[in-house]
């Protein structure tokens, strides 16, 4: 431990940004806690305390930094592949689960019990998850009152406070003083109806390039489209839609736009983009150990930018995959079954509808649609029926065996096609591909489990560097979207 606290010590004397986001340090004698490139003057060593997360930070009573804003640190996965349990719980508490919910029902919903639940936040993010939703909801808050000129009130709500009390109350009671006062300057971001633009920190370096060419290979025409370095999409959570759009930002961010009617979304749809630009993944930490693979070291010192696309919904997501991930054939389901927009941004983005909700395909006619033939309507039309039925079975908080228990009840999907959506929806970044093209050149036919069993947690980064070097022209990163085959 000693060790670990001379060596974030000498991160914060040299401000070292390879630690920003992995660890924070309260100072006792101001009350709180900053990242270890703050420009604040260092404090005494003895008057530092080191903390995981900025949550642990706030549950042990100290408050963000005015200076170096926590809230824009990149975020740190460390702990991803180490719980799959606080994983889960946390995309519950990503998708608003403790605005109305309590932490027995979360901990229910993860298969433990509350007491457990609460023992691994504090093990492996240094807090509880109340500490934590609300940890999140500051810094949010925090970010939208830097970066847009939004009002209180609207900020209120797109921070996931739920109402103008609570969130003045909160802000009092950690800076003592109104949030307005924490606003320096009005941003050019200000109106609601020109989108609200605000920017997502990554930790460096960052293949955009790559990250565009996979979307593009894989876009559903009129619901995404990457154009002039950018990626936009349609959005649809409840009875509201809009759409955003994403691009390269100053430094090491991504500019992101949100147009959406209803501003307590906004927590979701952030989530939601930094899912599928995978800004939480951590390059130094997966390049160092893949790079002990003596079959991809080369590969990883050649693209250490390279990241995996994450999924935007997971009924969207397994649609994919019954699909074989067939534009085409998606852009006919959207064209056919998806909500029209008719805005006229919407339309000058290239956009004109979202991807269908499970209720609009559950009633598909499997033997007379004229869009989608019928040996795949029928799991298409299953799987929509089950998911309208059940809203969470496709939730990244499920438990992935069984979820494949569940899909293969479903009639027309195999024990194949479970395995590509389970595999995809619900392990994500430690995946194993289920089709033979990110085999590695040499040896073809070797067990790709075999092969990337050292790989774990970051089995699905392994492959993304083998499909490049097998496939340099064709595939320049590897999308697991892309993992499940056609149905047989």
């Amino acid at each position: 431990m000693e060790q670990t606290t001379d060596t974030y010590y000498r991160a914060w004397l040299t401000r070292d940004a390879r630690f920003d986001g992995r660890v924070f340090a309260g100072v006792r004698t101001t009350g709180i806690y900053c990242r270890p490139v703050c420009p604040a003057r260092m404090p005494r060593r003895e008057n530092m305390t080191f903390f995981p997360t900025a949550a642990a930070a706030a549950e042990a009573g100290f408050r963000p930094c005015l200076r170096c804003r926590p809230e824009a640190a990149p975020d740190f996965a460390g702990w991803r592949g180490a719980s799959p349990v606080v994983h889960r719980a946390l995309a519950l508490i990503e998708e608003g689960w403790l605005e109305e919910g309590d932490i027995d029902g979360l901990a229910g919903q993860v298969g433990v019990s509350g007491r457990q639940l609460r023992r691994l936040f504090r093990e492996h993010l240094g807090a509880t998850p109340v500490t934590v939703a609300q940890t999140r909801r500051v810094l949010l808050a925090r970010q939208l009152i830097h970066e847009t000129s939004l009002s209180m009130a609207d900020v209120a709500m797109a921070s996931g406070f739920g109402s103008v009390r609570r969130f003045n109350e909160t802000f009092h009671q950690l800076f003592d003083r109104p949030p307005h006062d924490l606003r320096r300057q009005r941003s050019a971001s200000a109106a609601i109806g020109s989108g609200i633009a605000i920017r997502l920190p990554y930790r460096p370096p960052y293949d955009w390039d790559a990250m565009l060419a996979t979307l593009a290979r894989t876009a559903i025409a009129g619901v995404e489209r990457i154009a002039d370095g950018e990626y936009a999409r349609t959005v649809r959570i409840g009875d509201h839609a809009g759409w955003v759009r994403v691009g390269p930002g100053m430094g090491d961010r991504l500019a992101l736009t949100v147009h959406f009617p209803d501003l307590g979304a906004l927590p979701r749809i952030i989530g939601r983009v930094r899912r599928r630009f995978d800004l939480s993944a951590d390059p130094v930490a997966i390049a160092s150990q893949l790079g002990e693979d003596s079959l991809l070291a080369p590969m990883v010192a050649a693209r250490p930018g390279l990241r995996v696309p994450g999924i935007w919904d997971g009924f969207e997501e397994a649609v994919r995959a019954l699909t074989g991930n067939d534009s085409d054939l998606l852009a006919g389901i959207a064209e056919t079954y998806g909500w029209p927009l008719d805005d006229v941004a919407v339309r000058a983005a290239g956009l004109s509808r979202t991807f269908p909700e499970p209720g609009d395909l559950a009633g598909m006619d499997t033997g007379n649609d004229r869009t989608v033939p019928g040996w795949i309507a029928t799991p298409i039309a299953g799987l929509a029926a089950a998911v309208a039925g059940e809203p969470t079975l496709l939730a990244q908080h499920r438990d992935p065996a069984a979820t494949r228990v569940r899909l293969r009840a479903i009639g027309g999907i195999d024990e194949r096609l479970a395995d590509g959506i389970v595999s995809r929806v619900l392990e994500g970044y430690d995946a194993i591909p289920l089709d033979r093209w990110c085999a590695p050149r040499g040896d073809p036919s070797v067990p790709l489990a075999d092969l990337s069993r050292d790989w774990s947690p970051w089995r699905a980064y392994g492959f993304a560097h083998l499909l490049v070097d097998r496939y340099p022209t064709e595939r320049s990163i590897v999308s697991s979207s892309e993992e499940t085959s056609h149905v047989n």
